[in-house]
């Protein structure tokens, strides 16, 4: 007989996001906090897909200013609006993002090919903190996440240090 304590049915979930995306630190913040409630009743497999919002960003990136100018058509002023209201929302979720902002946004082809070699070799649990070690390099730490020593740090972080 199964305790009430010993989750019964396993959910698997598969967060689809890039490292440069925003919106999506702050939905992993959210969904961990969900899963948190319900831990006891359901277990979580969580895996990371890539989805690459700028595949054809080229080495070194691109001014996120005008980067974002180009692809939304939104001025300065609409982007420090955005901007803040995603720090605010970070916030509220437990992440913390930059009061300075990004100041460049990067190709995060390689960071996709940490992610996936770490589910292959390591554990869930493994993945998941690289992911979110990822996220701090870049939104909090201000990293480039195409930097390889970037990477290695955050491997070493979300490998051995979890």
């Amino acid at each position: 007989m199964t305790s009430p304590a010993t989750p019964v049915v396993t959910l698997r979930i598969d967060f689809v996001s890039d490292i440069s995306c925003p919106w999506c630190a702050i939905g992993l913040s959210a969904l961990e906090q969900a899963v948190a409630r319900i831990e006891k009743e359901i277990k979580v497999d969580l895996h990371f897909q890539p989805f690459e919002l700028n595949p054809q960003m080229p080495p070194g990136g691109q001014d996120i200013t005008e980067h974002l100018t180009q692809k939304y058509g939104s001025t300065p002023a609409q982007q420090k609006q955005i901007r803040d209201t995603i720090r605010e929302r970070g916030a509220d979720m437990g992440f913390t993002f930059r009061m300075e902002g990004r100041d460049r946004i990067y190709n995060t082809f390689d960071a996709h090919r940490l992610l996936h070699w770490a589910e292959v070799e390591g554990t869930g649990e493994q993945q998941h903190a690289l992911k979110k070690a990822l996220l701090a390099a870049y939104f909090t730490l201000g990293q480039s996440p195409e930097s390889h020593e970037v990477l290695v740090a955050a491997a070493e972080k979300g490998w051995f240090e979890r």
